[in-house]
């Protein structure tokens, strides 16, 4: 892992993504970034920007939006410990994170499946009923 000195290497910002394991592959980065999910210093931008340290990359991954900050600057794709290192994710982030993982699971868990599945003859009356309300 190179670290930033006076001569911070000059790295698109794909290709610090990739190394920093948020994608498995630069065409995946790229893709995320041309589509907008991806803003550095809250705008958007483009896959060849060139990434400095402090900057604030903004994150959407799925369900999550992440919020980080770079610390390091790499090329390089190594392990998961030594990539976590090349950034931390801001608490703000974090908490918001927290809470929409708590909500998904809270509304997950008020929509319980049925007790059993339906037997032959309430297969038949539901469709009898969905046939008289046409449904």
């Amino acid at each position: 892992m190179k670290a930033a000195n006076t001569e911070d290497p000059k790295i698109r910002l794909d290709k610090w993504l990739w190394a920093a394991r948020f994608y498995k592959t630069r065409s995946l980065a790229k893709a995320a970034i041309e589509g907008g999910k991806v803003h550095y210093n809250s705008q958007r931008t483009k896959p060849g920007k060139v990434v400095e340290t402090g900057a604030r990359v903004t994150l959407r991954l799925g369900w999550q939006e992440k919020i980080v900050v770079i610390d390091d600057i790499s090329d390089r794709r190594r392990g998961a410990p030594e990539a976590q290192q090349l950034y931390h994710e801001t608490e703000d982030s974090l908490k918001r994170r927290e809470d929409l993982a708590w909500q998904r699971k809270t509304m997950q868990a008020a929509q319980l499946p049925p007790a059993r599945r339906p037997s032959k003859k309430d297969r038949r009356d539901i469709q009898r009923f969905r046939e008289q309300n046409g449904l």
